[in-house]
């Protein structure tokens, strides 16, 4: 499991259909609103779809 609230822009990109496009959004919305609350906020990030939060929900914690 990786934690959305601790992992690097590198880790985020070993996750299944994330590259550096998508994991350096997702870092930036973690320092803008001081982490994920919850799995589910990963879908406010732009780029994440309900088929990529469906991927990515078993791999990521917070």
């Amino acid at each position: 499991m990786l934690d959305l609230n601790t992992a690097t822009a590198a880790d985020l990109e070993a996750l299944p259909r994330v590259g550096p496009v998508l994991a350096e959004p997702i870092v930036a919305f973690r320092e803008q609103n001081g982490g994920f609350a919850s799995v589910a906020d990963l879908d406010a990030v732009g780029g994440v779809g309900p088929a990529l939060m469906e991927a990515l929900t078993p791999l990521v914690t917070v």
